[in-house]
């Protein structure tokens, strides 16, 4: 059976099926209970959350789901996250803004203590939440945090854009790598090499990584459907993770504008961007990210960026305007489709089956003589 494998075996689920951790506010705890509950792994983005959030929110789901789940952090960047800001460069960066803030009714953001929460301090929230799951982007942690997961029961997904990357989280004992092709929605993670240097596609990537690594390997990036996760359990995968598809269901936080969208031919418009967060990932076209684009001189390093736009994103949001959100998408999530997360699951699953009973994928016997 295509759903029995060292990935659902390492992680104790019963699909090797994960949902993409999303921030900016667009993972829920209903999501991820939701996804658990039928049977994959429910991710929860935490990038963005104080330590005692972090708690809160493993609680919550836990209250919600008897069933495996993971938090995720990023793992911080040594030179880019600890970049040093001027208040001059802020207010120079935040005036290319300003046509934006006004339009929404926002005073221009003033110089914070930090532009981000300490990874540090949120890898102790998580260790001391003890989800059974963490999954990490951007790099690897520090061995000490591994261990203590280790200590604790937790698995840990890491992932990968290169090989080389890949091979870097399995010496480091993660359990699970997940190898995130240029196709994927939402952030790049690469970290041992710049994300201009580092974009595979999932296709090329993954039997790669199948190959280089001992630990069981996820497919993520450009998968929608049951024929996307034949393809990747074909390379060499042991199970897939799944973005976008389950941006657009309505458990999801994503604003409502942004669900509508993906599905669509316009969701077929995707590029890599900075302009949002200061960092490159994959999201829609729209108005703000090709009127900055020829600005990028304008754009502030993450997190410092992603501050600054943080409140202007909220904002498009809550009043509809898609063309001032960062819309984040994959390259197949003019795919998506908009069903409640255990109706997709269910479908994903019934999916693969029908693809995988299709007699003409069976291997053929080789011609005569051959």
């Amino acid at each position: 059976m295509w759903t029995k494998t060292r990935v659902t075996s390492a992680l104790g689920i019963e699909l090797p099926i994960v949902q993409g951790p999303f921030g900016g506010g667009n993972s829920t705890a209903a999501l991820v209970a939701a996804v658990s509950n039928a049977g994959g792994l429910g991710s929860f983005g935490a990038v963005n959350l104080a330590p005692e959030d972090i708690k809160r929110t493993a609680q919550d789901i836990a209250g919600r789901t008897s069933r495996p789940f993971a938090l995720n952090l990023w793992v911080p960047i040594a030179g880019q996250d600890d970049a040093l800001i001027s208040e001059a460069e802020l207010a120079r960066i935040a005036a290319r803004l300003r046509p934006y803030f006004e339009q929404l009714g926002l005073a221009e953001p003033r110089m914070p203590e930090r532009f981000a929460q300490r990874f540090e301090a949120q890898a102790e929230a998580l260790l001391e939440a003890r989800p059974p799951a963490f999954s990490f982007v951007m790099g690897v942690p520090d061995r000490a945090i591994l261990a203590a997961a280790r200590a604790r029961g937790i698995k840990t997904l890491g992932t990968a854009t290169t090989v080389d990357e890949a091979v870097a989280l399995a010496d480091a004992g993660v359990d699970v790598v997940v190898a995130s092709g240029s196709d994927a929605g939402g952030h790049r993670s690469s970290f041992l090499r710049p994300v201009e240097a580092s974009l595979v596609g999932t296709m090329s990537l993954v039997p790669q990584v199948a190959v280089a690594v001992g630990v069981p390997v996820v497919a993520a990036g450009g998968i929608a459907d049951g024929k996307g996760i034949a393809a990747a359990l074909a390379l060499g995968a042991e199970g897939v993770q799944i973005g976008s598809a389950f941006l657009a269901t309505p458990e999801s936080g994503a604003p409502e504008v942004h669900k509508e969208l993906l599905g669509t031919p316009r969701a077929r418009l995707t590029r890599l961007t900075r302009v949002f967060s200061g960092r490159h990932a994959r999201g829609i076209e729209n108005e703000l990210m090709l009127a900055l684009a020829d600005h990028l001189d304008e754009v502030l390093p993450y997190p410092a960026q992603n501050w600054l736009t943080s409140p202007l994103r909220r904002a498009a949001g809550a009043a509809g305007k898609a063309e001032l959100l960062a819309l984040w998408a994959g390259q197949n999530a003019a795919s998506a489709r908009r069903l409640p997360a255990a109706e997709l699951l269910r479908t994903l699953v019934e999916e693969t089956d029908q693809v995988l009973r299709d007699p003409r994928l069976r291997p053929r016997a080789a011609p005569h003589g051959a």
